[in-house]
């Protein structure tokens, strides 16, 4: 990435849908002018919104995790503006953007310091190149009590890195599992 890395996000942001809806600046109030934890364009990356969409873990029906065989009826769906994640457990959600990665980028989505200081973790994940669809968010409250994720404010950073030349096989070239998600979307083995 460039020293004008922001102004090649917002170029691709803008001119080809690399994110959208993309919010040029850091946005740190609402429109009544309360705080809100912060999102939009950042230095080498984007603070992305989560959505007021959730599906919360709940251990009711289930007695093992099983990567292979993950079931829906693990998690309660929620639609909500302030989703409560239960005392070390977890909620998946999905971000208001939908990404479409370039071929020549990898970026990398890590949790947002304020959650991350309250003991609330969002995942390390990459989005591969030519990797495109909303993100599906893993948040973990690590805390011995319930801890509130705000809906359509700041949740996760995307970090961007571009290669010096295009990637050989690309996400869609191998037809990836999670290529297009409009929803949030539990594993696939």
């Amino acid at each position: 990435m460039s020293l004008q890395a922001d102004r090649w996000i917002k170029e691709m942001a803008l001119k080809h849908g690399m994110i959208e809806p993309f919010t040029a600046d850091q946005v740190r109030h609402n429109e009544r002018g309360e705080k809100v934890i912060s999102y939009g364009l950042s230095s080498y990356g984007y603070d992305l919104r989560v959505s007021d969409e959730f599906m919360v873990f709940t251990n009711m029906n289930n007695t093992l995790v099983d990567p292979k065989n993950f079931s829906d009826s693990a998690f309660v769906s929620m639609k909500t503006d302030e989703c409560i994640i239960p005392p070390n457990s977890f909620a998946l959600a999905r971000s208001v953007e939908y990404f479409r990665i370039p071929r020549d980028v990898l970026t990398v989505c890590i949790g947002k310091s304020t959650y991350a200081r309250c003991g609330i973790i969002v995942n390390v994940t990459p989005f591969e190149p030519e990797w495109e669809g909303y993100v599906t968010l893993e948040i973990s409250n690590t805390t011995p009590l319930p801890a509130k994720i705000y809906a359509n404010e700041g949740l996760a950073q995307v970090l961007f890195y571009r290669g010096a030349e295009m990637c050989m096989t690309s996400y869609a070239d191998r037809g990836g599992k999670y290529m297009g998600q409009v929803n949030i979307t539990l594993p696939i083995a």
